[in-house]
């Protein structure tokens, strides 16, 4: 069937091109009868709008681009439904992109989204200092950082990384163990290298404990499974009694090859992670994990970018930071005595 055009729409309702514009984009100024005439029409003919044309007429379209590391992390797809319920409330779009934590898939993200005149973006960024993230919002196309902590040339919401990996360090060492290793991705990855810090700070201030790095190239199940499988392999006398994950993905990893090992959790070694997807509590044994609020991330992202939007003029950049707590479950219970 042929695309009908507005002027098709008007003929059949014998109303002008503008009244027809009007019922579309300001049907309030529009008296009812005429309204429901060209409402008629439109479903008679089967007329679509043509939305990429109205937004080259305004200059902005109803759509936000989100920018996120990892589209296989639930953590991530949790962020964006947050977003995307308030962007609904607020006939707006959210249109998810991945960046797999690569700078140049990331360049090419926002470019296109720049190009589509999107209302905004929000993104976790690879490199939050990457001065495209303030050239964006210079040429007028706003950006929030979603977990990740912004300098104030743009908004932000976060949490706390540092604190999280503090109190889950603090968690294992009062359980009583003195090897513990930090199961990371890349530490270019902002989040990665706070949550280090906070364990490394932990594990400093405890004394007598020592930290054992194993990071991996990838935040996955995978590098989890292939972190496990290299802690196992070490000797018993050697090998750390804990484990703190960078995040759920990495730790469910680790729990896996721990079971394929033949080594207990929590008995000879206890796991905690970060995030606390759903997977977290179903796990063969239930994870312990750093809690963030996931939802609420891409839903207070969203209300910040809808601010400045709305009221350029007087809109000051904000940095929203949350506190993580710990969830304890099976995977760090007390080490059972012999």
């Amino acid at each position: 069937m042929a695309t009908r055009s507005i002027k098709e729409v008007a003929r059949l309702a014998r109303v002008s091109v503008g009244t027809v514009s009007n019922v579309l984009n300001r049907p309030e100024i529009v008296a009812p009868a005429t309204r429901a005439r060209v409402f008629d029409a439109i479903r008679e003919l089967g007329f679509v709008r043509n939305e990429v044309a109205r937004h080259l007429r305004v200059g902005r379209s109803r759509t936000v681009g989100l920018v996120v590391l990892d589209v296989a992390n639930p953590f991530f797809a949790d962020v964006a439904q947050g977003a995307e319920a308030l962007a609904d409330e607020h006939d707006t779009m959210v249109v998810l992109c991945n960046s797999g934590a690569d700078p140049s898939r990331e360049r090419r993200h926002l470019d296109q989204l720049e190009q589509q005149r999107v209302m905004g973006i929000l993104i976790t960024p690879v490199d939050a200092q990457h001065p495209r993230l303030a050239e964006l919002a210079a040429r007028g196309t706003p950006v929030v950082l979603v977990d990740s902590s912004a300098t104030g040339l743009q908004c932000s919401v976060a949490v706390d990384d540092r604190l999280g990996g503090q109190i889950a360090a603090a968690h294992l060492i009062e359980r009583g163990h003195r090897r513990i290793t930090f199961v990371g991705g890349p530490p270019s990855i902002k989040q990665v290298a706070d949550r280090h810090a906070g364990v490394a700070g932990a594990v400093a201030a405890a004394g007598g404990v020592e930290l054992i790095d194993s990071s991996m190239p990838m935040l996955s199940a995978a590098a989890g499974r292939a972190a496990g499988e290299r802690v196992a392999a070490m000797h018993a006398g050697e090998r750390p009694t804990a484990a703190f994950c960078a995040n759920d993905l990495l730790a469910l990893g680790f729990l896996q090859a721990m079971a394929a090992c033949g080594l207990r959790v929590p008995d000879d070694m206890a796991i905690v992670g970060y995030d606390d997807i759903d997977f977290a509590a179903a796990a063969a044994v239930p994870l312990s994990s750093v809690r963030q609020p996931r939802e609420l991330l891409g839903r207070t992202a969203i209300e910040l970018l809808l601010e400045e939007v709305a009221h350029p003029e007087r809109h000051r950049h904000r940095q929203v930071i949350f506190q993580p707590d710990l969830v304890v479950r099976e995977s760090s219970a007390p080490r059972r005595r012999s």
